[in-house]
């Protein structure tokens, strides 16, 4: 007997980030059930859930500046309409609503039948891999987030003490490369202001060597960063060597229990070359170093796909051993807007008081419309990206410009449709363009862009 799922053959769709907070079933245009066809006519959807699925009575506001996220548990239908049926739960929302909100998430996906990771009662179940059957063959999906708050991140469990509830975190550090005369300066103003003494306070009490360690000469501890004397100015970035080995370990795990092995990444951190003269956001547009050399080992480790998001913008595309890595698929369903209520905090950032509505604090936010992502149409134009296997190996990416309805009013806006036209081109010319640093070629077939990998392996 031979199963069909064993010819090697699959086909799945990626976008990125996904706030959704108002119906997608109800609306027909062509655009839009295009989008809809392509997603349902692959073996398997994906989208980062970034947002907390939940009830007004399950979870209390956490600690955030950002948007605190709420999807109502009732339009889990329509993303299943619109044909997602896996997504991941590692970001810096899935804790907008503290332990309760993120377990709300975890039982509402879990009851539309959409499977997730990336975030679980303990380290071991943020870690550990969602399952997906499909016609294409089983699915197996790691999901792990570079950008949260300490207390975000799930614990491991002990024979006497149970994990703390969260995300399964990548952490990084970065550490920041100075001249001589800076390092001097830093180095008095350390002395003048009594940090020096501090550390070596601390090194006397209850801290741990790694959170007190010795002082090293040409190096500085200063507001949580490392800096160093190099001679000239840089930085660089490595990622946390056991959150690397244990997401590992579980992806190792899931080639062993799935036909196909998925990787989400969800990072907001970027190159120091991106950030040191990008004009804004939109102009950041390399990863982190520590992206790429965890991204490989991924694949070494056993991963079919490497799909980032968190940008809300997107990244350039590598093909490595003949596997996709997506440095970033952009955002997907942009309803940031439309969140129906938000915590006094949120609204104390701008002087608001208690009398104020939530467009009071969106207007607040973005300066009227001036700043922000409601100001800059880059972050209303991304990708969804189709990756087709064929005889079990990777064959071709499509890339799909999507828009979002820039400029539109906040009642419409951020429901993605295919785009076309000029829309389309400077979508594909992005990614393209920030392909090429990885050797690829994404070329413009019909507004849609192409990248066949049979050609390059």
């Amino acid at each position: 007997m031979a199963y069909e799922a064993a010819k090697g053959n699959f086909r799945v769709a990626l976008a990125g980030d996904c706030m959704l907070t108002r119906r997608l079933s109800l609306f027909d245009e062509p655009a839009f059930l295009a989008l809809r066809d392509l997603f349902r006519g692959c073996d398997a959807g994906f989208v980062n859930m970034e947002s907390v699925v939940r009830r007004p009575d399950e979870g209390t506001p956490g600690v955030t500046r950002g948007t605190y996220m709420t999807t109502s548990p009732e339009l889990l239908a329509d993303l299943s309409w619109l044909g997602v049926n896996m997504v991941s739960t590692a970001n810096n929302h899935a804790y907008d609503y503290g332990e309760g909100g993120l377990m709300a998430t975890a039982r509402h996906l879990g009851e539309a039948g959409i499977m997730f990771a990336g975030s679980g009662q303990n380290l071991a179940e943020a870690r550990r891999p969602g399952y997906l059957d499909t016609r294409g063959g089983r699915v197996a999906l790691i999901a792990t987030t570079a950008t949260y708050r300490p207390w975000n991140a799930a614990s491991p469990q002990r024979p006497d003490m149970r994990g703390r509830p969260g995300i399964n975190p990548l952490n990084s550090e970065t550490t920041y490369s100075v001249d001589d005369a800076t390092f001097k300066a830093l180095d008095t103003m350390s002395e003048g202001l009594g940090f020096n003494q501090t550390r070596k306070r601390n090194r006397t009490h209850f801290f741990s060597e790694s959170e007190a360690p010795d002082e090293v000469r040409g190096e500085l501890q200063l507001f949580g960063t490392r800096v160093v004397n190099s001679g000239s100015f840089g930085a660089s970035s490595t990622a946390d060597a056991t959150d690397v080995e244990d997401n590992l370990r579980w992806i190792r795990e899931a080639r062993r229990q799935a036909d196909w092995v998925l990787v989400s990444f969800h990072s907001h951190q970027f190159a120091h070359n991106s950030v040191a003269s990008a004009a804004t956001k939109i102009d950041l547009k390399e990863p982190a170093d520590f992206v790429p050399a965890f991204a490989r080992q991924c694949i070494d480790a056993g991963a079919d796909i490497f799909v980032g998001h968190g940008s809300h913008t997107p990244l350039g595309m590598e093909i490595y051993k003949g596997k996709p890595i997506l440095y970033s698929v952009g955002n997907f369903i942009f309803q940031n807007e439309s969140v129906r209520s938000f915590p006094a905090e949120a609204y104390a950032r701008f002087g608001l008081g208690h009398d104020a509505t939530p467009s009071d604090f969106l207007d607040a936010r973005t300066g009227g419309g001036t700043k922000g992502h409601i100001a800059h149409e880059g972050f209303w134009e991304n990708i969804a990206v189709t990756c087709e296997f064929r005889n079990g190996a990777a064959a071709e990416i499509r890339v799909y410009p999507i828009e979002q309805g820039f400029g539109a009013s906040l009642g419409q806006r951020g429901r993605p449709m295919l785009a076309t036209g000029a829309i389309a081109d400077r979508v594909i010319a992005r990614v393209a363009d920030l392909s090429k640093m990885y050797g690829v070629e994404v070329r413009n077939e019909n507004g849609i862009g192409v990248i066949a990998i049979e050609a390059r392996t």
